[in-house]
């Protein structure tokens, strides 16, 4: 009789405040879903700059994804999803920053009363390339991605960050000069990179090899991505086998740095592209996505 008894307990329906909140979760998740799909390339943009990183921005924001649709089912009310998945992953880009011992972590904001500031976005912040964030203090980067990147309100990337909208206008006014500065001294860099990179491209044009190993440091490391890795002497095959290729290269600009784009002969979209680390004039490192086309579909270069 206790068996059957048990057996009619777990057929009975469940309270009604029980199945609202079923059904509210279930609605939540479905709206998550849905809400994913517009959401995920700007949380991208957001984590992608906080860790100077496409790849680990992207690491990021699956774990904040994983995170959430976990995190909704053990809530007993819906939050609004979209400033709760920003806090969540921000939460979740800080964690990784300091397990990976990045610097300027320090998330205190410097609230030291300022006049007004100026709320439209700043420009500079979008050409930026993903690097030039990391000279920020995460609370200036984070505050400056937010405002001048993703276009949120000061009231958003507060809610965010976890902080007053005080402190987010301290954080935007020193961020943006500290960017303002530091694009002074990237143009100069980048103007002395983008003319080694047409010396190496127009040898590489030529088919002058001779020229190109003559640019490359004797241990030059290699990554050929997702392929292999190769360093010093054995980095001399690596431009026999394109020796082969019918590949041409010029240089573009990808998220505000110079980069070596491929093209294939007939083409004239970029089918990969290639970086360069230059020391003294010298090639010290190559990275090749050859064997992983699928970030020149996704990459904005001009």
């Amino acid at each position: 009789m206790a068996a059957a008894a048990d057996d009619v307990d777990r057929a009975k329906p469940p309270a009604p405040d029980a199945a609202r909140a079923v059904a509210a979760i279930a609605a939540a998740r479905n709206e998550l879903l849905a809400l994913v799909e517009s959401i995920r390339p700007e949380l991208h943009r957001y984590c992608a700059r906080l860790t100077g990183s496409v790849i680990e921005g992207e690491d990021i924001v699956q774990d904040t994804l994983a995170k959430a649709f976990y995190t909704l089912s053990l809530q007993a009310e819906v939050p609004p999803l979209r400033p709760w998945l920003f806090r969540i992953a921000h939460n979740a880009a800080l964690d990784f920053l300091k397990s990976h011992g990045r610097r300027l972590t320090e998330t205190r904001a410097d609230l030291t009363e300022l006049g007004a500031i100026d709320e439209t976005p700043d420009p500079l912040a979008v050409r930026l390339a993903l690097a030039s964030f990391l000279a920020l203090p995460l609370v200036q980067r984070s505050a400056v991605i937010l405002k001048d990147v993703l276009g949120h309100s000061l009231q958003e990337a507060a809610e965010t960050m976890g902080t007053s909208i005080q402190a987010v206008k301290a954080a935007l006014v020193r961020g943006r000069a500290a960017l303002r500065d530091a694009e002074k001294a990237d143009a100069e860099a980048v103007a002395v990179e983008r003319a080694d990179l047409d010396r190496y491209a127009t040898l590489f044009n030529a088919r002058d090899w001779d020229g190109v190993r003559a640019l490359v440091g004797e241990d030059c490391r290699l990554d050929l991505v997702s392929k292999s890795q190769r360093r010093g002497r054995e980095v001399g095959m690596y431009f026999t086998q394109y020796a082969k290729a019918d590949v041409s290269l010029r240089v573009v600009m990808l998220e505000g740095r110079p980069v070596l784009a491929a093209t294939l002969v007939g083409t004239t979209t970029p089918t990969y592209f290639i970086l360069l680390h230059w020391e003294g004039g010298r090639v010290t490192a190559i990275r090749d996505f050859r064997y992983v086309p699928y970030i020149a579909t996704e990459a904005a270069w001009f």
